[in-house]
């Protein structure tokens, strides 16, 4: 009867560890921005709308949209590289690895794939729009399409 009393304890007690490491706050990125997600070969950082908005008032990053096909951007993207295509367009993207680079797409499926590959590839500042531009306009903000 000791024995199922102290398996029981023991059970009930990794089952709340485990929840409480569940629970625990995710990390948040240098300044308080965004939620750093931890990916193969390193790091990056996905941001909300309304963190980017408040970002781009002081704008010192690349904005880079990585959506195909083309259905709109956030005003001021500084350049299309398509997720798909990224080792062909190394060129549109700052040379310094350590500069920092938000991107986006549509959802964000297509610019975490971005994010993921570029952290491979060296780059250890890369910011990523949760949500993407879904997430933007559904906070009120523009799109900007352009023909």
């Amino acid at each position: 009867m000791k024995r199922i009393f102290l398996l029981v304890s023991a059970s009930l007690i990794i089952a709340n560890l485990a929840a409480c490491a569940g629970n625990a706050p995710a990390p948040t990125a240098p300044g308080g921005v965004g939620v750093v997600i931890q990916t193969d070969g390193g790091t990056f950082t996905n941001i909300t709308a309304q963190e980017l908005n408040a970002m781009l008032q002081h704008k010192d990053f690349t904005l880079i949209n990585t959506h195909i096909p083309y259905e709109g951007e956030i005003e001021p993207t500084d350049a299309f590289v398509p997720y798909d295509a990224l080792d062909e367009n190394l060129g549109k993207l700052p040379a310094d690895k350590n500069a920092k680079i938000v991107l986006y797409c549509r959802s964000d499926r297509m610019s975490t794939i971005a994010a993921q590959a570029l952290v491979k590839k060296g780059y250890t500042n890369l910011y990523n729009l949760k949500g993407g531009m879904v997430a933007w306009a559904n906070a009120g903000l523009p799109i900007a399409i352009k023909e």
